[in-house]
């Protein structure tokens, strides 16, 4: 987990994006651990050389631009010290000769380095100041005094420095020397990174990157030489290397001494072949006896507000450039929701929410259902640990659905199913907590938030026919599609990653196969189902990619409700809360036949067509500050009984 911090200044910052924290427990080769960090650290950052011919043929015109590159660069030179290494500075006569877990970095003279770097500081001179002046000479201070007091090449870099013993047995071999210690030199707190505060988003996270990279050398660089070990005398001080955690302690034995790398099996993944016969539609009315109620639909979005100048102002060294609006265009998400409570606290505030608007007593419940692809809870199961938390003694099936952005169709079928067995009211709550789960993985940053929607599907009354008309899910795919949306992914330190074009091919495939199911099923008066939808409220996954794809089966943007733009992706909620927001703008305002779509990770899809009423919807629950010890400040329960006006926004009068 990865979660963001609130600094002094009420702002978001994401310590992952500029205190890289890799997980080196899911790294068994250094050529794993080259591919990871080459990613991260290599694959947008120039090298000297390549900042010295920008400087020479004048592609600089911004300021800003070459502080960019010098903190990227910075980053990619400190590429294995900041993931792998805590730097100590050591007197030579105090250093350990015969430990395993000391190490001495060997390093090659950058060739006519002073030169390159007396360039950038002429090229800084006649760039023209931006708005930020003042900003703008600061950090430009604190990197080139790293960049341009820099004595050693960063190409050649290893991952796995030689131990002290290996370093005096290496004739020629050069490290960092310094005339003596500086137990005193100045650098930057934890808490000063975090509260880095600047108007311009762009200068914000430079700041952070700045401060960062000043801590990688905490003594006068300046002084700092090069030297073989027979020139270092006994009071003078090198650059002991330590592992960093437990873990990089662990990979560098296991690398150092070969230990067997596991393997996976080699076998290629089966071509997809369609099914044998077709999957159809599950027509509800014609399918079930207990028709399906929708009793109440309660939300409880993220308490945070996460801007695009948010994420701008995180920007992690490995993404490219993008500005707030570059974000919005692509994706049509303005800002997404972020919250510091545990995604159980979610899910239970948005529980206790419907039911107290359903009327609902928890002993009524016959089955709890929680739609999530985010949990960090395996056992108890959340819908289990929520279960318990709601006082319920027994159900037929507490049991969690992991059917990510399909959260809502998935589990309202099973709802459905539900019904038939115990005759019962079931809870359905559909929740996810990304903000934890994201790293410095910049597709997902732009995307995914927080919140949580909880439904309480009834049975209906004798004669009928309920709210919920067809049902459909689906699953699978091509393994390219069923692997396009990842988490834990080792490959990017376990954070959820998305691969744009087969996410693009699995919505496209999906969204042809429902139309054309909706096309061919009949209206209720005649005619096409299809033609009887009266609202498309699809999974708030990307509005801009949405909308092409819709428009490309045979829909137009002007059917299709989205509130993406104020939520971003909340996957398995995303649904249910834009149902709620559709009657909070006035869009539903009667009941109302709507097609739900939705279609993510793992291949899977699937849509409900269903009549939303207005009168479903329960006050909206505002979730306090994040209670930091609960042992003694529990959340209060029942949100919508028994709180305070500031605890509760009612939306709709009701």
């Amino acid at each position: 987990m990865k979660p963001f911090v609130v600094n002094r200044h009420g702002r978001l910052v994401f310590p992952a994006n500029f205190s890289p924290d890799l997980d080196f427990s899911v790294l068994d080769t250094l050529e794993g651990a080259a591919a990871v960090i080459g990613r991260d650290f290599e694959s947008k950052a120039p090298t000297g050389t390549e900042i010295a011919e920008r400087v020479a043929r004048g592609a600089y015109t911004r300021r800003f631009d070459l502080l960019r590159d010098l903190g990227q660069n910075l980053f990619w030179v400190n590429r294995w010290a900041l993931t792998m290494y805590e730097k100590r500075p050591t007197r030579w006569r105090d250093l350990p000769r015969t430990r395993d877990d000391v190490f001495l970095p060997v390093v090659t003279p950058w060739v006519d380095g002073e030169r390159k770097a007396a360039a950038v500081a002429e090229a800084w001179r006649a760039l023209p100041e931006g708005r930020y002046p003042e900003v703008e000479e600061r950090l430009f201070g604190l990197l080139y005094d790293v960049y341009g007091n820099r004595k050693h090449h960063g190409t050649d870099l290893e991952a796995v420095k030689p131990t002290v013993a290996e370093f005096l047995e290496s004739p020629g071999a050069l490290t960092f020397v310094l005339p003596d210690l500086e137990p005193d030199y100045p650098t930057f707190s934890t808490t000063e990174i975090l509260d880095a505060h600047e108007e311009a988003p762009e200068l914000e996270a430079l700041s952070r990157w700045a401060m960062v990279l000043h801590n990688q050398y905490p003594w006068t660089r300046s002084r700092t030489e090069l030297r073989e070990a027979s020139a270092i005398g006994d009071d003078e001080v090198v650059i002991a290397f330590h592992p960093r955690t437990r873990e990089v302690a662990a990979f560098l034995e296991r690398v150092r001494n070969g230990a067997p790398v596991r393997t996976r099996p080699s076998r290629p993944a089966a071509a997809p072949v369609a099914p044998a016969r077709p999957l159809p539609p599950v027509k509800v009315p014609e399918t079930f006896s207990v028709a399906p109620k929708l009793e109440a639909l309660a939300v409880v979005r993220g308490e945070h507000v996460c801007e695009n100048a948010d994420v701008v102002r995180n920007s992690s060294f490995s993404w490219s450039p993008m500005s707030a609006a570059e974000i919005t265009a692509k994706t049509g998400i303005e800002r997404r929701r972020y919250s510091e409570h545990d995604i159980g606290d979610l899910a239970l505030a948005a529980a206790d929410a419907a039911l107290a608007h359903s009327g609902r007593a928890p002993e009524e419940i016959g089955a709890v259902l929680v739609a999530t692809c985010t949990s960090d809870r395996l056992i108890p199961s959340l819908a289990t640990w929520l279960s318990g938390e709601l006082g319920l003694l027994q159900t037929h099936c507490s049991a969690d659905i992991v059917a990510a952005c399909a959260g809502l169709p998935y589990g309202l079928a099973e709802a459905v199913r539900q019904l038939q067995e115990v005759g019962r009211p079931v809870l359905l709550v559909c929740v996810e907590k990304f903000s934890d789960k994201i790293g410095g993985v910049r597709t997902s940053r732009m995307i995914f938030g927080d919140g949580a929607a909880a439904l309480v599907v009834a049975p209906a009354e004798e004669g009928s026919a309920g709210d919920v008309e067809v049902l459909q899910t689906y699953a699978s795919g091509p393994a390219s599609q069923v692997n396009s949306i990842i988490w834990p992914n080792p490959e990017f330190d376990n954070d959820i990653t998305v691969y744009g074009p087969e996410v693009k091919a699995l919505v496209a495939r999906y969204l042809d196969q429902m139309i054309g199911e909706l096309d061919a099923l009949p209206g209720p008066d005649g005619g096409k189902l299809l033609d009887a939808i009266e609202l498309i409220v699809p999974h708030q996954a990307n509005r801009t990619m949405v909308v092409q794809l819709a428009e490309k089966a045979g829909l137009s943007a002007d059917q299709l409700y989205f509130d993406i733009g104020d939520m971003g992706n909340v996957s398995a909620a995303s649904i249910p809360i834009a149902l709620f927001d559709a009657v909070r703008d006035g869009v539903v305002t009667r009941p109302t036949r709507v097609f739900a779509p939705g279609f993510g990770a793992g291949a899977v899809g699937g849509y409900a067509v269903l009549t939303v009423d207005p009168a479903i919807m329960a006050p909206e629950v505002v979730l306090p500050p994040a209670v930091r010890d609960r042992s003694t400040t529990p959340l209060p329960r029942n949100p919508v009984a028994g709180t305070s006006v500031e605890d509760v926004h009612v939306a709709f009068g009701a």
